[in-house]
């Protein structure tokens, strides 16, 4: 028996045993690739909004947003990866995601779907691939013969990044 979960288009197949616990994800896009994240680490996503610079800053850092009283740093996805910045427009998105204690946002270029799909779905990246954007890439769902990467945030939003906006005042 195939089990499919179809979301806006999207679905991932399973030949498991439709009890099996199931996760879900946000994917978005960087260009022509897929990413997703745990939904249960997003806790809103934004239209673009300009960001205060702060200076010295890593240079995947945008800057800082005031959410709610809450200062954010925003990070551009696409430079994390090593890419030049992003040519930011209207159009662009930001994921708020809460990693342990620490919240921050990440600039996409667009939200595209949430996708359930069974733990067996869930590939490892093999360990010799992993440099760069691969690093931050923890494992890969199969989704419509496309491969979509999840991302480690704990990898992504790491301690050294974000040091410098705990102490930012706006």
């Amino acid at each position: 028996m195939n089990n499919t979960q179809t979301h806006g288009g999207m679905s991932a197949s399973s030949g498991a045993d439709p009890s099996a616990p199931s996760h879900q994800y946000i994917t978005f896009t960087i260009g022509e690739r897929e990413f997703a994240v745990d939904i249960m680490a997003v806790r809103e996503i934004r239209g673009w909004t300009a960001t205060t610079k702060i200076p010295n800053a890593p240079r995947a850092i945008l800057g800082v947003i005031n959410l709610r009283g809450t200062i954010i740093p925003v990070l551009d996805l696409r430079a994390s990866f090593g890419e030049e910045l992003t040519v930011v427009t209207p159009a662009h998105v930001v994921i708020i995601v809460v990693i342990g204690a620490r919240t921050a946002g990440i600039l996409v270029d667009a939200v595209s779907d949430i996708l359930t799909v069974g733990q067996d779905q869930l590939q490892d990246i093999p360990e010799v691939e992993r440099q760069g954007r691969d690093a931050m890439v923890r494992e890969v769902i199969l989704v419509n013969q496309r491969l979509v990467g999840v991302l480690s945030l704990e990898r992504l939003i790491s301690q050294s990044q974000l040091e410098l906006t705990d102490k930012v005042a706006i």
